[in-house]
């Protein structure tokens, strides 16, 4: 069975929203966008390199899904090492508003309900389900217990506000530390599986 893997650039706070660039996402009135590039060094692009090459397919949500879509098809030079499988692996994209055919090559919409279209694509042969932001999307799968990993870019900044990696619920999720590596910036990259029941 094919794992859903969530792939998420983190604050000391839980705050996951606009990791990337000062625009991403500013809505609430986020005006920290691109916090977690000043973190970026070479054991964390290869981190993120690695799971991106990784990948047999990625999930995204509709928010995030148009940010790449907008960007990664006409991506610079110097950027192809990810632009690449970005652009060459399928991509499953969980929208109430949006309907295929979808402009980025290899892109569908998930048909029907999201929780048991993930839970079929679990089910599929292929390589794991990559999910990079999308964190409504997210927020279901913890909801229905469709993740099987999380790795974190962990980085040590306090924002003070953002939209928050997980869910305040109330339902606890237990998870274990498989691997761990500090960074020369101080941030943490650590690999979480479910934990053994």
């Amino acid at each position: 069975m094919r794992k859903v893997i969530v792939n998420e650039f983190v604050s000391l706070d839980g705050v996951a929203q606009a990791p990337g660039g000062e625009d991403e996402d500013t809505s609430g009135g986020f005006a920290n966008g691109g916090w977690s590039m000043q973190y970026m060094d070479e054991p964390a692009m290869s981190s993120v390199l690695g799971a991106i090459n990784e990948a047999g397919a990625y999930l995204l949500g509709r928010r995030t899904y148009e940010i790449f879509a907008s960007y990664w098809p006409n991506a610079p030079e110097e950027e192809q090492v990810i632009a690449e499988p970005l652009n060459t692996k399928p991509k499953h994209v969980a929208s109430r508003t949006l309907s295929g055919p979808l402009d980025w090559q290899n892109s569908t919409v998930l048909a029907g309900d999201v929780a048991d279209a993930v839970a079929a694509l679990k089910q599929e042969d292929g390589g794991d389900i990559h999910v990079i932001g999308s964190l409504n999307l997210l927020r279901t799968l913890l909801e229905h217990d469709l993740v099987d990993e999380f790795r974190l870019m962990i980085d040590p900044v306090v924002l003070g506000g953002g939209k928050r990696l997980f869910p305040d619920d109330g339902t606890m999720r237990p998870f274990r530390l498989v691997d761990n590596q500090v960074t020369t910036t101080g941030a943490i990259l650590a690999t979480y599986g479910r934990a053994e029941s």
